[in-house]
């Protein structure tokens, strides 16, 4: 409770926070009303002209998970983007946190707009401007590099108010103007010339890494000032909805991008770690057998024969012995890659994990995995090593798991949990479906987990309705997210 001498949180903050909080749940961050409550509190207590300690007070309370910080980041310098002391809400005129005092000038909107330039910059010429951005980024002069910033977005950005471009267009026109590749060699040159004596391979390795973050720093105040004349122009909810991004859990596996799928392994670490703790714990902590009439007599005689405490026979669940078939195809290789990864690095969990894959030819990948501490070094012997094509490489579900059957049917028992990943496109090829029929009547288990929407399944070539029929369950399993609940399935 909130005590009665506590700073409260003005109406036009509170209105702000409010739609900063609803866009980083749209943006997937789970923030639930306590912690809203907590972040309102903490910013109380603490100077709202400090934009950092603004920023990560309520970083401290909204954000529980690493991998989210960058959408939170980015929601951030979004709702907060605009530089100086007032911002207007509803007709309320509202205090938020200043980046510097240099920059209280530029809180106007319309002193942003693209024909803007303020403090007369406009008069440079371009050999003026080239030579300024030299001195400032050797001398490391930030206020100068934010005032550059300004200058540079408004005379090579080309931004005019309405039109309907993204800012990494923005951003490209004004760095290629700007040639921060020459400027780096420039300031190298003259670092190399200034130097009494040679300077060592290490002296100038440590002398370029820091020109190269006061570029960078450089980028980012471009970058900036790009974002704040962009929510000045199209409103703070327009923008954020454009620079939303999928968290890495809800990343499609099927359609990452490089940077997405650098996400997801990182990912990928923290949840097998909770994913082998609470399979431990489902274990360890199972419902209670049936109860033991002896030893409950027996327990009763220190009541004097009144069976008070009742004793049960606690079920002893095996560890399941695991059997993953993975389609390795072109369509399906990334979600089958971070299944296997899954599987593998919780295989503590399990008596015995056996892994095959297939194409249209299928190959037991067991022994790529055994002794191997980096996963991914596995994964890509996997891809390159398995003996997967049988004829033309195309996929053939029925000629695959038909070859399964022969070679490792026999092998299957009550306490195999076998499951499949795949698509089920099967270039209508024919299905050999009684071998998941059969496969469902040895195993205690049978899953199949497809990255595919729900509703692209049985259309086209796809077969997944005929193979699922037979199967205790098919799953949509296009993310991380959708991976993680149905682990929770496995026992």
């Amino acid at each position: 409770m909130t005590p009665p001498d506590a700073p409260v949180v003005e109406s036009p903050m509170l209105e702000l926070l409010t739609g900063f909080i609803v866009e980083l749940r749209a943006a997937g961050l789970p923030v639930s009303l306590t912690e809203n409550l907590d972040a309102m509190q903490a910013i109380t207590h603490i100077p709202l002209e400090d934009r950092d300690a603004f920023k990560y007070a309520l970083a401290a309370t909204l954000v529980k998970n690493n991998s989210h910080w960058r959408a939170f980041e980015t929601v951030f310098e979004v709702y907060f983007s605009l530089r100086g002391k007032q911002y207007s809400l509803g007709g309320d005129v509202l205090d938020l946190p200043e980046a510097d005092d240099e920059d209280q000038a530029q809180a106007n909107p319309d002193a942003a707009g693209a024909g803007a330039g303020g403090g007369g910059g406009e008069a440079m010429s371009p050999e003026q401007m080239a030579e300024m951005l030299f001195q400032a980024l050797k001398q490391g002069d930030n206020a100068m590099m934010r005032a550059l910033a300004r200058q540079a977005v408004t005379r090579f950005a080309g931004m005019e108010p309405g039109r309907p471009v993204g800012g990494t267009y923005y951003l490209y026109r004004t760095l290629r103007n700007l040639d921060l590749d020459s400027v780096l060699q420039r300031l190298m040159d003259e670092s190399n010339d200034d130097a009494p004596e040679p300077m060592s391979p290490l002296e100038e390795r440590l002398e370029r890494d820091e020109f190269e973050n006061r570029i960078d720093k450089m980028k980012k105040e471009i970058e900036a000032e790009i974002r704040r004349r962009l929510v000045a122009d199209r409103g703070v909810e327009a923008m954020a909805k454009t620079l939303r991004k999928p968290l890495p859990e809800d990343v499609d596996f099927m359609h990452a991008s490089r940077e997405e799928l650098l996400g997801l392994r990182k990912a990928m670490y923290p949840l097998t770690r909770k994913l082998a703790v609470r399979l431990a714990r489902k274990r360890r902590h199972g419902r209670k057998g049936p109860l033991d009439f002896r030893a409950t007599v027996r327990k009763s005689l220190s009541y004097g024969g009144v069976p008070a405490d009742p004793q049960f026979r606690y079920p002893r669940p095996a560890k399941p012995e695991i059997f993953v078939i993975a389609d390795i195809s072109g369509s399906v290789a990334a979600f089958a890659r971070f299944t296997l990864q899954l599987v593998y690095a919780i295989s503590g969990q399990f008596s015995r994990v056996r892994s095959f894959v297939f194409i249209d030819g299928i190959d037991e990948v067991t022994r790529f995995f055994e002794g191997v501490e980096d996963i991914s070094e596995a994964i890509h012997r996997v891809n390159t090593e398995a003996d997967v094509v049988w004829v033309d490489g195309h996929s053939d579900y029925g000629h695959a798991f038909e070859v399964f059957w022969e070679k490792y049917g026999r092998e299957i028992g009550p306490k195999t949990t076998v499951i499949i990943l795949g698509d089920a496109r099967n270039n209508y090829h024919a299905s050999q479906s009684w071998v998941i029929s059969e496969i469902n009547k040895k195993s205690r288990h049978l899953y199949w987990l497809n990255p595919e929407p729900r509703a692209y399944w049985d259309t086209g070539d796809s077969i997944v309705g005929e193979y699922g029929a037979h199967c205790d369950g098919i799953y949509e399993c296009r993310n991380l997210r959708q991976l993680e609940k149905f682990v929770d399935i496995l026992e």
